[in-house]
């Protein structure tokens, strides 16, 4: 997936990308997250000015994670929208402005993949749960909570306040 300022600039229609990206490589270390199907991006890249163009679309991408809380398994579907500007570099010496998102390159050609990969891993959520009213293991027995209580005497006395804690008995 792939486009080239000297085409892009001599079209006066937008191009339109679509392309399904295996992202399971980049989930490897990552452990209890895996893809249940490769993510489809579908973009748009349209040519805006000198040297410039816009790329916008949606990346979406069906994963299979673990709740936070409790483990539970976690079919999830991610809608990701992805806009990146791309602004061919003429000459080495082309200041960049730190604040500026246009991202800068040098070829004629832009390979869109490893843009993509890095939105992807980006909107990764960092936690997941099964429900909002998810109650989670228990630390003692590892019970699950939302099934029922466990007996286990969870409560946790402040060790400073451990000598007042039969002060009223």
């Amino acid at each position: 997936m792939h486009f080239q300022f000297r085409k892009m600039a001599a079209s006066s229609e937008p191009l339109q990308l679509r392309q399904q990206v295996d992202v399971s490589p980049l989930l490897k270390g990552l452990g209890d997250i895996k893809a249940d199907g490769p993510l489809t991006a579908e973009l748009t890249a349209s040519y805006v000015g000198p040297d410039t163009v816009v790329v916008q679309g949606e990346l979406s991408v069906q994963l299979d994670m673990s709740c936070s809380r409790c483990l539970t398994p976690v079919h999830e579907h991610l809608d990701i929208p992805f806009h990146e500007q791309f602004k061919l570099k003429k000459q080495p010496e082309e200041a960049e402005d730190e604040e500026d998102e246009t991202i800068y390159v040098d070829n004629e050609t832009v390979e869109l993949v490893p843009y993509v990969e890095e939105s992807f891993i980006l909107n990764l959520p960092m936690t997941v749960v099964c429900k909002e009213s998810c109650k989670g293991l228990c630390p003692t027995c590892g019970r699950d909570l939302n099934e029922g209580a466990c007996g286990c005497n969870n409560e946790v006395v402040d060790p400073r306040l451990a000598a007042l804690k039969d002060f009223f008995k």
